[in-house]
């Protein structure tokens, strides 16, 4: 096969629409427009979410309105207050946090949060600490590892 042999699979081309051209084409007089009206017109329709005078969805709904990102990461959040539940020396992993039932979706990531008091020292294994966490984590003599 050459390039030069390539075509569109049948079907997939079509002739555009030649409208006003006479009554012949089948698209003559009217141009498809149909009889008089605001959208035969030129520049003719209502603009997007007009809804004929009623109050637009888009107006009566506002919590409808706005963004949200869909890439945005949901994080598994735990507070140091919470760590004291393990015996001081332990090696704290995202596991253990399953384990113990504080965090309950194993396939996001965790992050360590400040609140609370954590007064032995653990070795802290997570994917985000905030740095009020980190400080009173390294306070009680504990160590942080980002995984």
């Amino acid at each position: 096969m050459k390039q030069n042999e390539l075509k569109p699979p049948l079907g997939a081309k079509q002739n555009r629409k030649r409208i006003g051209r006479g009554d012949g084409s089948g698209h003559g007089t009217y141009s498809g427009r149909g009889c008089k009206g605001q959208k035969a017109r030129s520049g003719g329709g209502v603009r997007l979410g007009f809804e004929g005078g009623q109050l637009p969805l888009i107006k009566r709904l506002p919590q409808k309105r706005g963004f949200t990102n869909i890439f945005k990461t949901e994080y598994n959040i735990v507070n140091v207050g919470k760590l004291a539940i393990f015996s001081p020396g332990t090696e704290v992993t995202p596991k253990e946090l399953l384990q113990a039932g504080l965090i309950s979706t194993p396939d996001r990531p965790t992050k360590i949060l400040g609140q609370g008091d954590i007064r032995h020292p653990l070795l802290i294994s997570a994917n985000k600490f905030s740095s009020s966490a980190e400080k009173k984590i390294l306070a009680a003599g504990g160590k942080t590892k980002q995984i």
